[in-house]
C-alpha cells in the first residue's frame, strides 16, 4: 500500500478538485433539464430560475443524493477486482474525463447526459485500464434500458397530465374558474411526490429515519401545506380581460405559471438528488479507499460521507450560477413552444420519473427524461409542434457522449499512471 501511503493527501486533494469540476459541469449543463421548461414557458425569468434551482438543487443533492451515489460508486465496477491504486487513479480519471466533456458540450450549447458521461468514463478506465472482468456488465443492462424506458415513461406521464389539463380545464366552458379549482390538486400531487421520496430516502443522511407509514403521513401533510400555499397565491389572480382578447387562455396560463413555480422547485430537487451521484460517486470511492488505507473491500462498503455530498452540491450550484444560462435557453426555447400549462406537465412528469428512479437507486438521464416528457406533450398537440431538427441533434449528442467519456477517461488514466506509478 506504499502508493496510497506516499501520495494519499495529494490524491485526495486532486480527487476533490476533479469531483468539484465534474459537479460544476453537472450544474452548467444538465440543470437546463430542471429549469429550461420554466424559462421557455416564461413562468420564470432566467435569473429567477437560477435562484430557485440553486436552493432546490442543493437540497436535493445534499438530502437525497446518497441512494444513486451508491450505484455509481459500487454498482458499475467490482471494487474487489480492482486494486486500490487503480481504483483511485481510475475514478479520478473518470471524474476528469466526464467534467472535460461536459465543459466542451456546455461551451457548444449541447444538452448532453451527465449520467452517460460518467458511466462511459467509469467503464472506459475499468475495461481498458484494468480488465473487462472488472465491469459489472449485468448492471449495465438495466442502466442502458433506463435510457429507453425512462423517456417512454416520462412521455406517457406527460401525455396523461397534459390531456387531463385539456379535459378538466382548457376544453371547458369556464377555463379560468376550473383552473383555480383543479390546479391546487396538481400542487398537492407535486408536493406529496417529492416529499415522499425525501422523507423516506433522503433524510437518512441527516440522521432522521422514518418508517413507511410515517413517511407517507409526513409527505401527505407536506402536500397539503403546498396546496394551501398555492391556494393563497392563486386567490390573488384575477381575470385579465385585456390579455384574454389577445390570447383566449392568458388568464388560465397565469394560474399555471404559479403552479410552475412549485413544479420547478420539485424538478430542481429531483435533478439534484439524482445527478449529484455523477460527481460524488467516483469521489466517494476514492475517499473510501484512501481513508481505509487502501482496503478497497472496506471502502466499497463505506457510507458516502456528508462532506462529499456537500462538495457535489456546492459544485452544482456554482456551475449553474456561472454558466447554466446557456443550455437553459437552448432547452427552454428550441424543442417546442411551451406555455405554463405545457411546461407544468413536462416538469411534473420528469420530476416524478427521476424521483422514482432515484428512490430505487437507478441513475437515469434527466436529459432523456425531460425530452421524453416534451415529446409526449408535442405528440398530444400534434407532431408538427416539435422542432424535429433540434430533437435530432439532441439524439446525436446522446450517442456521442458515452464513447467520448470512455475515450477521455482512458487518456487521463494513462496520464495519471505515468505520473504516479
Amino acid at each position: 500500500m506504499s502508493f496510497i501511503a506516499e501520495y494519499g493527501f495529494v490524491l485526495l486533494v486532486l480527487a476533490c478538485a476533479f469531483g468539484f469540476f465534474m459537479a460544476w459541469g453537472v450544474g452548467a449543463n444538465d440543470v437546463a433539464n430542471a429549469m429550461g421548461t420554466s424559462v421557455g414557458s416564461r413562468a420564470l425569468t432566467i435569473r429567477q430560475a437560477i435562484i430557485v434551482a440553486m436552493i432546490f438543487e442543493f437540497c436535493g443533492a445534499y438530502l437525497a443524493g446518497g441512494e444513486v451515489t451508491e450505484t455509481i460508486k459500487n454498482g458499475i465496477v467490482d471494487a474487489e477486482v480492482i486494486s486500490p491504486d487503480l481504483m483511485v487513479l481510475g475514478m479520478m480519471s473518470a471524474l476528469l474525463a466526464a467534467g472535460t466533456w461536459l465543459m466542451i458540450a456546455t461551451m457548444k450549447g449541447w444538452p448532453v447526459s451527465t449520467t452517460h458521461s460518467i458511466i462511459g468514463a467509469v467503464i472506459g478506465f475499468a475495461a481498458v485500464g484494468v480488465s473487462t472482468d472488472a465491469v459489472h456488465w449485468d448492471a449495465i443492462g438495466p442502466i442502458v434500458a433506463s435510457w429507453v424506458v425512462t423517456p417512454m415513461l416520462s412521455g406517457i406521464v406527460a401525455f396523461g397530465l397534459f390531456m387531463s389539463v385539456q379535459k378538466l380545464i382548457i376544453n371547458t366552458d369556464d377555463p379560468f374558474i376550473n383552473a383555480k379549482r383543479f390546479v391546487p390538486l396538481y400542487m398537492f400531487l407535486t408536493g406529496f411526490m417529492v416529499a415522499l421520496m425525501t422523507v423516506t430516502k433522503g433524510l437518512k443522511h441527516v440522521g432522521l429515519t422514518l418508517n413507511g407509514g410515517q413517511g407517507i403521513l409526513l409527505a401527505f401533510a407536506i402536500g397539503v401545506l403546498v396546496m394551501l400555499v398555492g391556494i393563497a397565491l392563486l386567490s390573488r389572480i384575477k381575470v385579465d380581460v385585456e390579455a384574454d382578447r389577445t390570447f383566449h387562455y392568458a388568464s388560465v396560463e397565469k394560474v399555471f405559471a404559479v403552479l410552475m413555480i412549485f413544479t420547478a422547485c420539485s424538478m430542481a430537487f429531483a435533478h439534484g438528488a439524482n445527478d449529484v451521484a455523477n460527481a460524488v460517486g467516483p469521489l466517494a470511492a476514492v475517499v473510501g479507499v484512501i481513508q481505509s488505507g487502501g482496503a478497497a473491500e472496506i471502502a466499497a462498503k463505506s457510507a458516502v460521507p456528508g462532506w462529499v455530498l456537500l462538495l457535489g452540491a456546492v459544485g452544482i450550484v456554482i456551475g449553474l450560477a456561472t454558466y447554466g444560462y446557456k443550455v437553459i435557453a437552448t432547452i427552454g426555447k428550441e424543442i417546442t413552444e411551451l406555455t405554463p400549462s405545457r411546461g407544468f406537465a413536462a416538469e411534473l412528469a420528469t420530476a416524478t420519473t427521476v424521483v422514482g428512479a432515484s428512490a430505487i437507486g437507478l441513475p437515469v438521464s434527466t436529459t432523456h427524461t425531460l425530452v421524453g416528457a416534451v415529446l409526449g406533450i408535442g405528440i398530444a398537440r400534434g407532431i408538427g409542434a416539435l422542432n424535429l431538427g433540434v430533437v435530432g441533434s439532441i439524439f446525436m449528442s446522446w450517442l456521442i457522449t458515452l464513447p467520448a467519456g470512455a475515450i477521455l477517461s482512458i487518456i487521463f488514466f494513462t496520464i495519471l499512471q505515468a505520473i504516479f506509478v
